[in-house]
C-alpha cells in the first residue's frame, strides 16, 4: 500500500513551537526572629524574721509660754498710798494716761453710748381709735367731727379730749448713733489723760488736797480688807465693812469728797419726780480694781461710788454726762493691768 503523505506535504507540515515552562514561585527568605537575652530574675532572698521594733519614747511636748505682758510705764510719777493713808513708794503712770484733752471727743463718744441704749417708745398703733364712732354730717349746727354712736362725745381727732395724739414720738425712730473706732478709743484715752490733771478734777466738782498725786493710787491690800474683816470678826454683828473702808478714805484725804457726795443729795425738777426717779445724787468716787466682788461689799453703801474692773472700764465711768475729770482711786494691780 503506497504512502500517501508526499515530501511536499512534509515540508509543509512544520514543528510546532515548545511551550515557555511555567516559572516557579521563588520563595522568599524567611527571616528568623532575633532572640533578646532574657533579664534573669534575681534569686529570692529567704524569708527574714521580722524584727520587732523597740517603742520609742514620745517627748512630752513642751507647752507654749503665753508672751509675758510688760508694763509700758513712761508717764509721770504718783504716789503710792497705804491702807493707813501713808505714801508707801512711787509708781509710774502707763502710757494711756499720755493722751491729749479732747473735750469735744469725750463728749460726742458718750453721747453716742447714751444714744445707742435709749429704748425706743411710742403709742400703740391704735391708740385713741376704739371708739364705734361716726360724723353727724351737715346741717345739725354742731363740728363735723367723729362723735360717739351711743352718745353725742366727739372721740378719735386730735383736737378732742380723749382724741389720738396728732403727732407723737415713733416706735420705729432709730435712735443710735455712730462714731468711728479710732474716735472712740482716742476719747478713752483723753478721758484718762484727764484723770492726772487736779485742775480739771476740781471742775467737776470733787474735792481734793493740794499734796495729792492724781490719779490716785492704792495698795493691793484693799482689795483683800473685806476677807480681812471677816477673818478677824468671826460675829457677823461685829463686821462693819463701810466703816472701815470710809475710815481708810478719810485718811488718804478724801473726807470732804465723801461729804460731798453724801450732802448733795437733792430732789430732781421736773415729772421725773412721779416716775421713780425723785431724787438725784452727785458723781462720786470711782474705784477701778481687780476683784470687783470683794471691793463692791466694802463699798456700795458709800454715796455716789461706782467700782468697775479695769476690762470693763468705759468712757461713761470716767466722764459722766460728758464732763471729763471724774476722782479715780486705782489700786496698784489694776493700774499695772491698765498698763498692760
Amino acid at each position: 500500500m503506497a504512502d500517501d503523505t508526499t515530501p511536499k506535504a512534509k515540508a509543509d507540515t512544520k514543528p510546532e513551537a515548545k511551550k515557555p515552562a511555567a516559572s516557579k514561585p521563588v520563595a522568599k527568605p524567611v527571616s528568623k526572629p532575633v532572640e533578646r537575652p532574657v533579664a534573669k530574675k534575681p534569686a529570692a532572698k529567704p524569708a527574714s524574721k521580722p524584727v520587732a521594733k523597740k517603742p520609742v519614747a514620745k517627748k512630752p511636748v513642751a507647752k507654749k509660754k503665753a508672751p509675758v505682758k510688760k508694763y509700758k510705764a513712761s508717764g509721770p510719777p504718783v504716789n503710792v498710798y497705804s491702807l493707813s493713808g501713808n505714801v508707801v513708794r512711787q509708781v509710774n503712770l502707763p502710757s494711756v494716761f499720755l493722751g491729749d484733752l479732747r473735750p469735744d471727743l469725750i463728749r460726742r463718744a458718750v453721747k453716742a453710748a447714751q444714744a445707742n441704749r435709749r429704748q425706743a417708745y411710742g403709742p400703740a398703733p391704735d391708740a385713741g381709735m376704739k371708739h364705734a364712732a361716726s360724723q353727724w354730717g351737715k346741717g345739725r349746727g354742731v363740728a363735723r367731727v367723729q362723735r360717739m354712736t351711743q352718745g353725742r362725745t366727739a372721740v378719735e381727732s386730735p383736737p378732742n379730749v380723749g382724741g389720738r395724739r396728732a403727732h407723737p414720738p415713733r416706735p420705729e425712730k432709730d435712735w443710735s448713733q455712730k462714731i468711728n473706732k479710732k474716735e472712740k478709743k482716742m476719747a478713752l484715752n483723753s478721758a484718762l489723760a484727764a484723770l492726772m490733771h487736779p485742775e480739771v478734777v476740781r471742775t467737776r466738782g470733787h474735792r481734793i488736797d493740794d499734796e495729792m498725786t492724781l490719779p490716785l493710787v492704792i495698795e493691793d491690800g484693799f482689795e483683800e480688807l473685806y476677807d480681812d474683816i471677816v477673818k478677824d470678826n468671826p460675829d457677823e454683828e461685829d463686821q462693819h465693812f463701810t466703816k472701815e473702808t470710809m475710815k481708810i478714805l478719810r485718811d488718804i484725804g478724801l473726807e470732804d469728797e465723801l461729804d460731798r457726795s453724801s450732802d448733795g443729795k437733792h430732789i430732781r425738777a421736773g415729772k421725773g419726780t412721779m416716775r421713780g426717779r425723785r431724787y438725784k445724787r452727785p458723781k462720786g468716787i470711782l474705784f477701778v480694781v481687780l476683784n470687783k466682788d470683794n471691793v463692791a461689799k466694802c463699798v456700795r453703801n458709800i454715796p455716789g461710788v461706782d467700782i468697775v474692773t479695769p476690762a470693763r472700764l468705759n468712757i461713761e465711768h470716767l466722764a459722766p454726762g460728758g464732763d471729763p475729770g471724774r476722782l479715780t482711786v486705782f489700786t496698784e494691780g489694776a493700774l499695772m493691768k491698765l498698763g498692760e
